[in-house]
């Protein structure tokens, strides 16, 4: 089974292209869709201010920021936590374009070299609820996900979060897998059950049942000209 981690990153901007840095890097690690606490959480030194827009978002101020450690030197300790792992990602694309720009700086290979796959949960929330929002915040809303200790975005709590959401994302998928022994059938199998086994009761049908199936049959007998089914079968039969 594939490890999961459901990771998240601050920045000091939009544009990684444009030199915009990682400041904040949150990982939750999930086996077999359970919290294991081997997760990581760093600060970065990003060597830049925060855009004013990204700043009201984190909260994370340069002097914060200003003796943590710059991403190269962290960035091998990162590669191997990742390794081999499934990452999953709100919007992925900006996450992985600014974790890809960073070990680039580093002189590392980008992401998809070594980890096993990322999955969007952006993208499976538009597929699972389209036209509706889709954000963090509001799939926490959706599915009663408690985010009332939020005051600002933060890598870590927000990889929480979505660890949560993405739990109840694919709740329909393998939330109600059920362990089965090797002498039991798989899920879907038809087992033929000898009912010879077993003593059924028989339960006689009472005075008012009678009579009230007599009413309904003698409805039929009118509405049908005297053809009904259950009598021609029941008189065959004793026949």
């Amino acid at each position: 089974m594939t490890r999961q981690i459901v990771l998240d990153t601050e920045t000091t901007g939009l544009s990684a292209e444009n030199g915009d840095r990682v400041i904040e890097l949150g990982c939750v690690e999930l086996y077999a869709r359970k919290l294991t606490g081997n997760d990581l959480h760093i600060y970065f030194n990003p060597e830049r201010e925060s855009h004013e827009d990204a700043l009201k978002v984190h909260g994370l101020t340069t002097d914060f920021l200003r003796d943590k450690p710059k991403f190269g030197t962290l960035a091998k300790d990162v590669v191997e936590y990742l390794r081999g792992a499934e990452l999953i990602i709100h919007n992925a694309a900006f996450d992985v374009g600014f974790l890809n720009k960073e070990l680039e700086l580093a002189g590392l290979p980008p992401l998809h070299t070594f980890v096993s796959e990322v999955t969007d949960t952006l993208a499976m929330a538009k597929q699972l609820y389209p036209g509706k929002r889709n954000s963090l915040d509001a799939l926490c809303d959706r599915y009663g996900v408690d985010r009332s200790n939020r005051t600002f975005h933060g890598a870590k709590l927000d990889a929480q979060l979505l660890a949560d959401v993405y739990i109840n994302l694919t709740r329909g998928q393998d939330a109600l897998l059920i362990d089965v022994g090797q002498d039991e059938p798989e899920i879907g199998t038809v087992v033929a059950i000898d009912l010879s086994q077993f003593t059924l009761p028989v339960l006689m049908a009472g005075e008012q049942e009678l009579a009230a199936h007599e009413a309904a049959l003698l409805q039929l007998d009118k509405a049908s000209n005297g053809r009904t089914l259950f009598r021609q079968v029941t008189e065959n039969s004793v026949a």
